[in-house]
């Protein structure tokens, strides 16, 4: 993300100009966040961003569809093909940094970002967990969150550090577990306020209204 400074010549004043945030995101699944990305950013409602790229460690997922749909580069990083996660990850940052991305964003992306990734885009990378963390961090969450017996769930977007799921958190939203909820039907009432919160941290991002201080993040108007 940068601006750019010109001089007008007839009023000797500064206007500042900006470019786009670019953005990649990274997937293994269906791509839903992916798609309510998509769809703010096409629909207006994120300002001054750019998609540049789709990047998978699993070949079909459908979320390269998506981007492909949309015009957006589709890149399949085949886990497989390299000696160890520093190989994977040196391509991988190889090819983040191709793009100029300013922002990572993982939608549904199952491998655990490794220190390199983390340390070359501090503060700059940002994950959705679908509990209000700190609680239920890991896999499995909404089972987690049902065999507990608590009475209210939610998401959680918080900035990517090298723990699980413990990085400073952005945004919260709650959602009530019900008696006769099932992992799928906690998923699906969570999976919709994750479509808005997400883009909203996004959206904060790149106006430069996030700053973090140790683990909290504060969040100007």
């Amino acid at each position: 993300m940068s601006t750019t400074t010109t001089t007008n010549s007839t009023t000797n004043a500064n206007t500042t100009i900006s470019t786009n945030t670019n953005l990649a995101v990274l997937v293994s699944g269906r791509g839903s966040n992916l798609q309510s990305m998509i769809d703010y950013i096409e629909n207006g409602n994120i300002e001054n961003a750019n998609i540049g790229v789709a990047i998978s460690d699993v070949a079909d997922a459908y979320a390269l569809k998506r981007a492909k749909k949309h015009g957006i580069d589709a890149v399949f990083i085949d886990p497989t093909a390299f000696g160890n996660k520093i190989e994977y990850e040196h391509e991988l940052i190889k090819i983040l940094d191709s793009y100029d991305t300013d922002l990572i964003i993982l939608a549904g992306y199952m491998r655990i970002v490794g220190k390199n990734v983390i340390s070359a885009y501090k503060n700059r990378i940002l994950n959705i967990h679908p509990t209000l963390l700190p609680s239920f961090a890991g896999l499995h969450s909404h089972k987690q969150t049902l065999d507990y017996g608590v009475k209210v769930s939610g998401c959680t977007v918080h900035f990517v550090d090298e723990g699980m799921d413990t990085g400073p958190i952005i945004l919260q939203s709650c959602v009530p577990v019900l008696e006769n909820d099932t992992e799928d039907t906690l998923s699906e009432r969570i999976l919709e306020q994750e479509h808005k919160i997400y883009p909203q941290a996004v959206k904060l991002f790149i106006e430069g209204k996030l700053k973090v201080e140790g683990r909290i993040v504060r969040v100007s108007k």
